[in-house]
Parts: C-alpha cells; structure tokens; sequence
C-alpha cells in the first residue's frame, strides 16, 4: 500500500528505515484490510504523505501540528487544518482565519486550501495520517504516531530555527521531544469551537512566526492565501 520510494528524497534517507519497522508492516497489514473490506479510508493513498512532498526538509521552517484528518467526505486532503476548494470549511479552520484576519488583517479567501502555506516550507502534519469515513480517531494507535514522531524527530534535530505550532494538549504532549533552546515553540488553546476562546484567540502565531524568522536570517512565510479556490 505504500513504501518508502513514495517520499521525497529530502525526507527518505531518514525516514526510510521505518518502512521497514515491525509497527509499519502492521500499519500497512492494517490498512490493507480495511480497503479489503471495502471501507472508505482517507485522504486517498496518494495523498498520504502529502505534507512531506509540500514541504521538503530542507525546506521547513514552520511546523503546524494536528491530530487526524478530517474523516467527512471530500475533507481530507494529506495537509492538517486544510481542505480542497469548494469544501465547506471545517470549524477549526473557521477559527484559524478569524485569528489570521485578527493577527494581521489578511483579507480570507473563499476556500479552505492552504497549500499556499505547505510549499512556502510550512509542514502542516497531523500525527495520524489516515482515518476510516465517518469515524473520528479510527486509526489511531495503529503505528502512524510513533512514525511521525519520528518526522518531529528529524527536524528537531537537524534543523535549527524551526517554529512550531503546538494547538491543544494532544500537540503539546506529542512536541514534548521538541528543544525549544533550537527551535520557536508556540503552545495555545485548540482552535477548535470547544477551546478557542481559551487562549488561541489572540495567540498572534503567525506575526510572531515572521518576527521569528527574520530574526534568525530567514524569509517570512506570506500568510496571505489566494482569495479564489
């Protein structure tokens, strides 16, 4: 279902040896079965590994962390927090442009994509990579954390200057391997309708993301999106 030839090439040297760990085989042993048994898996197989294919690594400077993706149909799209265009917005990502608008006025487009973001080095990663329709966290322990651990991992170690966006206790508990003496560790509330008005309105994540990066000799990241999908 799928092997380590399907990563970039910036992400397979260290990537690539998990392909073969006993977690992944049972992953793929796992989600070949579900598609054996005829049950709808998102986002579809070619889009699994698709915020690593946006974002190479030596090319990510910004890493925004979810949980799993979107399990409605047509949402999941391989990048977190973002769907295709012509794609209602889902409530987290509603909550995301409210705090973009409001952290540095940005006209929002009319569509949810955020690919602009992802090929601009943004690594927009959940933790579980693949879900089953209509069932929320299905695919969870089944081996997807502990190989996107390893992705946190690898740019923790050989990156330097990397922000992160740690949004909500699961994020922030999974970036606890994360040195923030080498990278820019930003933690708020979930922008979920549940969490948002806890702390991650009014966080400012990506006016402090450029300040940051231009700080540290980098390019800042053009938060504006394409007005039209």
């Amino acid at each position: 279902m799928f092997s380590s030839s399907q990563l970039s090439k910036s992400w397979r040297p260290h990537l690539a040896s998990a392909f073969e760990s006993p977690y992944m085989k049972d992953l793929e042993s796992f989600l070949s079965g579900e598609l054996n048994r005829e049950l709808d898996i998102y986002p579809g197989t070619n889009q699994i590994f698709r915020a690593l294919d946006y974002s190479p690594l030596n090319k990510t400077k910004v890493v925004i962390l979810g949980q799993d993706p979107y399990h409605g149909q047509g949402q999941a799209n391989g990048l977190c927090f973002s769907v295709e265009a012509g794609v209602p917005l889902p409530p987290s990502l509603k909550n995301i442009y409210k705090e973009l608008q409001s952290d540095l006025n940005i006209t929002l487009p009319n569509h949810g994509s955020l690919d602009h973001w992802a090929k601009q080095g943004i690594l927009m990663l959940n933790s579980v990579l693949t879900v089953e329709k209509g069932n929320a966290g299905s695919h969870a322990n089944r081996g997807w954390e502990q190989f996107t651990d390893l992705i946190i991992k690898t740019v923790n170690d050989r990156k330097q200057n990397v922000v992160f966006f740690l949004w909500g206790n699961y994020a922030q508990k999974k970036g606890r391997i994360i040195d923030p003496k080498k990278h820019l560790v930003l933690k708020s509330a979930h922008p979920s309708p549940l969490s948002s008005y806890r702390g991650f309105f009014g966080s400012k994540p990506f006016s402090k993301t450029n300040q940051y990066l231009k700080e540290h000799g980098q390019t800042p990241i053009d938060w504006n999106l394409p007005l039209e999908g």
